[in-house]
């Protein structure tokens, strides 16, 4: 754990450093790691995603901040996709790199402003966050296309905090197959290792029933 706690106290000096570079102003957070440092979701998380506002072209702002953190850090990849803008950074302060992705021209419904922090950190960054109910839209997204643990680890925690569910019941039987096909290896070692002892035995056991009861609950719904 203590790698991951040294990760996001590097999420939070480069969440900072974004800031006093005013790049933030284009950026809206996003993710499992907006989600645990602005709403205290319980298991780490290792990049930064954020969604970039609209704008005719990406690349001259890109190069200013590519350029701002070589002033910081050790650049270990630059790339500007066709859909997103990638940055990797390592500093010899941390572990673990850090990789940020940058989506282009994302349609937000709704934007909130957070405080992004942890307890290891003494670092506070304010930042514009993509909402909860439009954040559970993205985690079922991801969940759908990627099928990775994590993504449902987040809409149980989005669930949990009382956001509504809006999807199909036809979404939901797809969800909840992909959920009963993780394996124990997808318990064991990709969920558990960004969580603490306790969470990982109550998961182990729980199979994400909170989450699985909302989704059979829609299916059941549609079908009255």
């Amino acid at each position: 754990m203590r790698d991951l706690i040294k990760q996001e106290q590097f999420e939070l000096e480069v969440l900072d450093k974004l800031n006093s570079g005013r790049f933030l102003n284009q950026m809206i957070f996003g993710g499992g790691t907006m989600l645990r440092l602005c709403h205290g979701l319980d298991r780490y998380s290792v990049d930064l995603d954020f969604w970039l506002l609209p704008a005719d072209d990406y690349s001259q702002w890109f190069d200013a901040l590519r350029d701002y953190f070589e002033n910081f850090y050790d650049l270990r990849d630059a790339a500007d996709k066709f859909y997103t803008l990638i940055l990797e950074v390592r500093s010899s302060n941390y572990p673990r790199g850090l990789k940020i992705e940058m989506r282009k021209n994302m349609e937000i419904a709704t934007l909130e402003q957070t405080i992004a922090y942890s307890p290891y950190s003494t670092i506070q960054v304010l930042v514009r966050s993509i909402s909860l109910q439009d954040m559970m839209r993205s985690k079922f997204e991801a969940l759908s296309q990627r099928k990775e643990i994590r993504d449902a680890y987040d809409l149980e925690f989005l669930v949990k905090k009382g956001v509504e569910v809006e999807i199909t019941s036809e979404r939901a039987k797809q969800v909840l197959k992909v959920i009963e096909d993780f394996t124990s290896y997808d318990y064991s070692v990709k969920l558990g290792s960004v969580l603490e002892a306790d969470r990982r035995a109550y998961y182990r056991v729980s199979n994400f029933r909170i989450l699985k009861e909302h989704l059979n609950l829609l299916t059941t719904v549609h079908r009255l």
